[in-house]
């Protein structure tokens, strides 16, 4: 009789035994799930990435002989495109021609600089290399600024070397 016991007692003691392992492996397995969800992030989001050209043909635009270009490239459907008219056009002078490029005028300028965001203004100086980008909006002061800055650098003899 105590064999049968034994043996009814070992029994339970494999199930036991099994019950545990099953649960340990699914434990083992949540937990490895975890560390991977945990790991793994998403991708980023695309991010549009846009650029202003670096220099242009100033026998593109009004008066290529002006000292500097204040080049704005407009869309007649931009909102803030107009606002931005106003503010760079009271940089016009002598020795800066300002001129708005707006796409359905002059889509073969958008084309070519490869404008895909307005406003734009690019300032550029007597031999067409882009000295001050702006993508968007500026404030006035930081365009204002930026004119006033070229200018005075260009003014500025080159400093001599040791």
């Amino acid at each position: 009789m105590r064999t049968g016991c034994g043996a009814g007692a070992g029994a339970a003691n494999i199930v036991v035994v099994e019950r545990l392992v099953v649960a340990a492996v699914v434990v083992l397995a949540a937990v490895a799930l975890a560390a991977v969800v945990r790991h793994r992030r998403p991708a980023p989001p695309t991010q549009a990435r846009w650029s202003a050209p670096a220099q242009l043909d100033r026998d593109d635009f009004d008066r290529p002989d002006a000292l500097w270009l204040l080049a704005l490239f407009t869309s007649a459907t931009c909102d803030s495109c107009a606002a931005t008219r106003d503010k760079a056009a009271v940089l016009a002078s002598a020795d800066v021609v300002v001129q708005e490029v707006e796409v359905s005028a002059r889509k073969d300028l958008h084309d070519r600089y490869q404008i895909e965001v307005v406003p734009m203004i690019l300032l550029a100086d007597g031999e067409g290399v882009v000295r001050r980008s702006f993508l968007g909006p500026p404030s006035a002061t930081d365009l204002w600024a930026a004119v006033a800055e070229a200018r005075r650098g260009a003014d500025q003899p080159p400093e001599a070397g040791p």
